[in-house]
């Protein structure tokens, strides 16, 4: 018996339920203080950045596996249930839309250019 299918499925539907608390953000029915504290959760949930960095030792996985899914938890239990559903709703449609690596890989090439472009005006100017 393996528990890696049984991690990632907890995984896909942690991201699932963050999508969800996006959604809920954005709804304009969702009560101010709501929004404001799904909003924080869901930049929080998208940003690199960590509560506790990933690199301390047990207390970095904290964060991840503790205060955002109960930080979630909390989001889904204070928002109205329409405005629940409607949100799961989206969340499960975005989910289910393909999704292209060719296009992922196109965006990261554009960045990488820009960059470059950058660093060669940035390093002519400073030349002159």
């Amino acid at each position: 018996m393996s528990i890696l299918p049984a991690l990632r499925n907890a995984a896909r539907r942690l991201k699932q339920e963050a999508l969800t608390v996006y959604f809920i953000a954005r709804d304009p029915r969702t009560p101010w203080l709501v929004r404001l504290l799904a909003l924080a959760v869901a930049a929080y949930a998208a940003s690199p950045i960590d509560l506790i960095p990933d690199f301390i030792p047990v207390l970095g996985y904290v964060d991840d596996l503790l205060l955002l899914p109960l930080a979630i938890w909390l989001i889904l239990k204070l928002v109205p249930a329409e405005i629940l559903a409607a949100s799961r709703q989206r969340a499960a449609a975005l989910a289910e839309r393909p999704t292209s690596r060719t296009a992922a890989l196109c965006i990261v090439v554009l960045w990488l250019a820009a960059l470059g472009g950058l660093g060669y005006w940035w390093l002519a100017q400073a030349a002159a």
